[in-house]
């Protein structure tokens, strides 16, 4: 019961003090009549006078209403002023295009069924709003946006809030939960020995530009060809590597240089639309946020780059394809191997969604996907294997089922990623895609979603100077030491995978200063049986 009492002065200091203070600072506000707040079954009406008469010190004329907000902590009027005057939107341009993406529309419709303006659970008279006064004025604050809504009350669903507070919560002690039991299971640590470049100190293959004409875009595809030097033992395999949303082929030379170094070709592609000029344009206001519409396109991009090779117009000779991706490139790798989405994806989708689960941001990639039509494929003819960095999916398939995709899957992930969580975005996922006996996760204790990403400056500098603008508290570990045990695990991956082979699964493993596991499919079902 305390925690409980405790979570709900949180939610109401987050929620109602950021709803209430303009009314205390401004007395002459003609806009709601009244909040009120529901929970416990219980629904407590406040009048926006009784408010002004608290805020102007009167509090003798209720001292009811007085003492119930000091005990909730609203005694520093000052501070609630000081909140209220901060902008809630700094920069219009982007807010706009943010709140006309899916994502920012699906999150502001959730919102408005927690804190409810009249009978307007879809949250567009707020929207409306807020695009009006970006209209108008350069920043916005919490106090204009309600000093602009023309509604009678404010309803705040504090039950609600307490659950989603409760579900964040859980998801996150679940994660915390998975790095202790992966501790137990293996008590004695194993050290990698073996000895590999460092991608930065690789310096012997260089990369060839491509463009490609493709019918399905009005601006041709850039594509970097990394093709090996002599090599005694030829691979069996060429790479295809995808970017995420937002990223750059530039962002994974480190990548392709090592594995081209070990004799894999390697093309890079570019997908116009979701790269890093997408990503500028966000930033200056001028296309909204992509998101999952982006997929059939990049899925095009794949068969116009197979086809090109199939046409001698890409120079690999080999003939098997390992796909690689990093986020939304790992996921469209996944799409373009034939699996289908599974037809309980709204259902999954609408529970997510309403419990507002913030921890795992790539929920509303996938739940867009709902909206989405993904052509029908076949199975792609030889595709070896797909590798995925950072890679999600778990609402898309259930698990257990028969197998999806029968071919290796090698799935890498960071503890300290809350895009795509580990627990259920790698681990999960390759328990509902893959039963072949190759498949493995790699999990590396601190690294994050953007870890792969190597920005301009990072070299020298934990702090790219790129778009992303990388720092510490995004990247997790030294993002170098995650890309140098990437490059290796990734290259002892694809050489056992040559030999029809499996690399040992393994927990509690060090490599320098990095602790990491490598689990394959029954440690993985003993971890999610622990949760």
């Amino acid at each position: 019961m305390r925690t409980n009492s405790f979570i709900k002065k949180l939610v109401v200091l987050g929620t109602v003090g950021s709803l209430l203070a303009p009314y205390c600072i401004y007395p002459n506000v003609k806009a709601a009549e009244r909040f009120e707040i529901h929970f416990d079954g219980m629904s407590i009406p406040i009048s926006i006078k009784e408010l002004v008469d608290w805020s102007q010190g009167s509090e003798e004329t209720n001292s009811e209403l007085a003492s119930w907000l000091n005990l909730l902590g609203f005694k520093e009027r000052k501070g609630l002023a000081n909140f209220l005057n901060t902008p809630l939107v700094r920069d219009k341009s982007m807010a706009r295009q943010i709140l006309r993406s899916w994502s920012g529309r699906k999150l502001l419709d959730e919102v408005s069924d927690l804190i409810l303006m009249d009978e307007d659970s879809s949250g567009e008279s707020v929207l409306d709003t807020l695009e009006n006064l970006l209209n108008k004025k350069e920043e916005v604050t919490t106090f204009d946006l309600l000093n602009s809504l023309s509604v009678k009350a404010i309803n705040i669903d504090l039950d609600g809030w307490i659950e989603v507070a409760k579900n964040w919560r859980s998801e996150l002690n679940k994660q915390q939960k998975l790095i202790s039991d992966l501790g137990t299971i293996n008590e004695i640590a194993v050290t990698r020995e073996e000895s590999n470049f460092l991608p930065f100190e690789i310096k012997e293959t260089e990369y060839k530009l491509i463009s490609l004409i493709v019918p399905h875009r009005s601006e041709p595809l850039i594509l970097e060809v990394w093709n090996p030097s002599f090599r005694e033992e030829k691979r069996e395999n060429w790479i295809l590597l995808m970017p995420g949303l937002g990223g750059d082929r530039n962002h994974f030379n480190w990548l392709a240089r090592s594995l081209s170094h070990n004799g894999w070709p390697v093309v890079v592609i570019d997908h116009p639309g979701s790269d890093s000029l997408a990503l500028e344009n966000l930033l200056k206001g001028r296309l909204p946020l992509p998101g999952a519409e982006v997929i059939p396109d990049r899925l095009n991009d794949i068969d116009s780059v197979l086809e090109a090779k199939e046409l001698g117009r890409i120079d690999i000779s080999v003939e098997k394809v390992v796909l690689m991706g990093h986020s939304l490139g790992a996921l469209t790798a996944i799409l373009a191997s034939g699996v289908k989405v599974d037809d309980q994806l709204e259902n999954r989708c609408q529970k997510v969604l309403d419990n507002l689960s913030l921890t795992n941001l790539s929920s509303l990639l996938q739940c867009q996907l709902v909206d989405i039509t993904l052509p029908d494929r076949k199975n792609m003819e030889n595709l070896s294997s797909i590798i995925g960095m950072n890679s999600f999916g778990s609402f898309l398939w259930q698990k257990d089922l028969v197998n999806q995709i029968n071919i290796p899957l090698f799935l890498t992930g960071g503890t300290f990623d809350l895009v795509t969580p580990s627990i259920s975005e790698q681990l999960g996922l390759l328990l509902s895609l893959s039963s072949s006996p190759l498949s493995r996760v790699l999990l590396i204790e601190g690294a994050s979603h953007f870890s792969p990403i190597r920005v301009e400056g990072q070299m020298y500098q934990s702090e790219g100077k790129d778009l992303f603008n990388l720092g510490e508290s995004i990247v997790g570990y030294h993002p170098l030491s995650v890309q140098s045990l990437l490059s290796f695990e990734i290259i002892n991956f694809l050489e056992k995978l040559e030999e029809k082979k499996s690399i040992s699964s393994y927990t509690n493993l060090t490599k320098d200063e990095l602790k990491f596991h490598i689990l394959d499919r029954t440690i993985i079902e003993k971890l999610i049986n622990i949760q």
